[in-house]
């Protein structure tokens, strides 16, 4: 039986992981209900989230600054 740590963090048995479909490395939204019981569910799949910092370290540093600048300039 899965016990919360002192770190507050609980182990998920790895059947139930399996049956859930969830994987090393997927975003969880964990919810409170009611009665001590809490969901965990997979996180909606968001595209425009995902591609946040798709670009960094694409230039070099300053540069996107820089042209922020120029257009104030303008």
């Amino acid at each position: 039986m899965p016990r919360i740590s002192a770190k507050n963090q609980v182990t998920i048995p790895v059947n139930v992981l399996e049956e859930a479909g969830l994987h090393a490395g997927d975003r969880v939204v964990i919810r409170t209900l009611e009665d001590g019981e809490v969901r965990l569910t997979r996180e909606a799949e968001d595209p425009f989230a995902d591609a946040f910092g798709v670009l960094t370290g694409k230039y070099p540093t300053g540069y996107l600054e820089d042209l922020d600048r120029k257009d104030d300039e303008r």
